[in-house]
């Protein structure tokens, strides 16, 4: 006898109770309308950045940008590091007859080839990593690149880095002057006619408006716009039809390096022939640490390289505008009046809006004054301005110009059998009227608007790795720091990783490191036992010495 089944509970109801139902909810909702009536629509707030009038702008967004990429760089490793573990996990569960004392020896061995790696990339220096790199680009390319600044062409070229180049065979050595919106269109013609008689030399301004793959940098859009500065690329075409020329001339693919100082744009180059921001590109400088391969197309690709390491034998001044460390490494007044002492006083006075000075202290006295830089005690900040002098002159914002020498001499590695094989291939005639075109459209600044600077020409540099000198200790720990935080990322989290960045940020005269961790435990419970113990005697307050 088959079971009768169960019939589920009915839902319907009596009408009364629907309707009293739909009453209370019409109720409810009618109450959170008037609620939210009262206390008004708020819109999410914006982040309004930092002001102009804020010090040190420029420096807080280079550190905001760099701290903002290091966290993405350790959340890329962090999720890398997710992945694998997620694949070791599915090859057990996938062979379980696999015991586990079979994997450990292979995972200690992974492990100690891994610590060996990261201890001989730790202690070699960050240097000889990039003149590595350098040098790797240099033998990988058909074309080099040499990218200029337009502002001062001839301290942005290295006479080592040009020798390596001829030396390495039938590569062709192209000149770029970058920027070339930030000088005065004469000044312009004047350099351009004085480089082409030695080398290709194409007027190009990369631009600063192009589509984020990713991420995108909000201080661009609070940053002030000078009235002479352009966002769209000038001089693309004129680069494109040269590389293409000598690509047919060549008959095969070929690959194009990008050299230059730091903060000269060349990565900001490669995004404007891409038309993308693929490579990091930043106030900052020294942002490229390693090669990065971009394809233009099927025949033409490029390859972004690191700074060339400038020579400390330079003088102050290159070494305060080419150098990504001067201003650590040298103190800031002596950096900002090296810089000062090769300008033209009457126009950085008009320039920066401030009263005649007879040297550079009553200069940067007066221009904290002008923008409002006090220490305590309403004292004004010498050093600070002084920073504040030396972002602004290494800047892409500040306009100033040098004179090309009055009559041309060839480079000492250059004759005239070398000059005719690094022009063969390239379309000189259709460059030349690019560069023509070029000029005609780029916005210029006027020359009483513009800075005169005295150029100290070439400037030496660093190729071979047994040509970099002994760095000092503070210097040794302050770029050990920076290369460590991403050796080591995979073992920290992104919190731990802010906070270093935020501890990192005070001037290296506060900071006070250990050489070595071992040591500094040893050396800082002895340290403290004895202050202790003189403390009951001479109650000496030893926490403001060990912080």
């Amino acid at each position: 006898m088959k079971r009768p089944k169960l019939k589920k509970a009915s839902k319907r109801m009596t009408c009364h109770k629907r309707y009293k139902i739909q009453k209370k909810v019409r109720e409810h909702h009618r109450k959170l309308r008037k609620e939210a009536k009262k206390q008004g629509r708020r819109k999410p707030r914006k982040d309004p950045g930092v002001p102009n009038s804020a010090p040190f702008k420029e420096a807080l967004l280079r550190e905001a940008e760099l701290r903002k990429q290091r966290l993405e760089e350790l959340k890329q490793q962090q999720k890398l590091e997710r992945q694998k573990e997620q694949e070791k996990k599915r090859k057990l569960e996938t062979n379980p007859g696999v015991k586990a004392s079979n994997l450990e020896p292979v995972n200690e061995e992974f492990g100690q080839r891994k610590a060996k790696n990261k201890a001989k990339a730790g202690k070699q220096n960050p240097k000889k990593l990039y003149c590595q790199e350098l040098k790797k680009v240099i033998e990988a390319s058909d074309v080099v690149l040499e990218v200029l600044d337009a502002r001062d062409p001839l301290g942005c070229r290295c006479p080592q880095v040009e020798e390596a180049i001829v030396q390495g065979g039938q590569k062709k050595l192209v000149l770029v002057l970058n920027k070339s919106d930030l000088v005065p269109k004469e000044n312009l013609e004047n350099w351009l006619n004085y480089l082409k008689k030695e080398l290709p030399t194409v007027v190009f301004r990369a631009s600063t408006n192009l589509k984020d793959k990713g991420k995108i940098i909000k201080h661009l859009k609070l940053k002030k716009r000078a009235p002479f500065k352009n966002e769209v690329c000038v001089g693309k075409e004129g680069l494109w039809k040269l590389l293409r020329s000598f690509q047919e001339t060549y008959g095969k693919a070929i690959r194009v390096g990008v050299i230059g100082f730091p903060n000269v744009g060349k990565s900001s180059i490669i995004n404007s022939l891409k038309q993308e921001r693929i490579c990091n590109v930043g106030v900052s400088m020294g942002l490229t640490r390693c090669m990065q391969v971009v394809t233009l197309d099927k025949q033409i690709t490029v390859i972004d390289s690191p700074s060339c390491i400038v020579s400390p034998l330079n003088s102050a001044s290159t070494l305060a505008l080419r150098s990504p460390a001067s201003i650590e490494m040298v103190k800031p007044v002596e950096a900002a009046s090296a810089i000062l002492s090769q300008a033209d006083a009457r126009q950085v006075v008009l320039k920066f809006t401030v009263p005649d000075f007879k040297n550079p202290l009553e200069f940067f006295t007066l221009l904290a004054q002008r923008r409002g830089l006090h220490q305590k005690g309403g004292s004004p900040n010498v050093e600070g301005a002084a920073k504040l002098m030396w972002s602004e002159w290494t800047g892409a914002s500040l306009g100033y110009y040098c004179h090309p020498p009055t009559s041309w001499t060839p480079s000492p590695h250059f004759n005239e059998g070398i000059m005719t094989d690094m022009k063969q291939g390239f379309n000189l005639e259709e460059l030349e009227k690019n560069n023509a075109h070029s000029i005609h459209s780029i916005r210029g600044p006027r020359s009483a608007r513009s800075i005169l600077f005295q150029s100290s020409g070439l400037t030496n540099g660093i190729i071979e790795e047994k040509d970099i000198p002994e760095e000092l200790p503070r210097q040794k720990q302050q770029e050990e720091g920076e290369d460590h935080n991403d050796l080591d990322s995979d073992q920290e989290s992104v919190d731990e990783e802010a906070d270093e960045e935020s501890s990192a940020m005070v001037p290296a005269e506060e900071t006070w490191a250990l050489p070595e961790e071992s040591q500094a435990d040893e050396s800082a419970q002895s340290y403290i036992s004895d202050k202790m113990a003189e403390e009951e005697d001479d109650a000496y307050d030893f926490s403001t010495d060990y912080v």
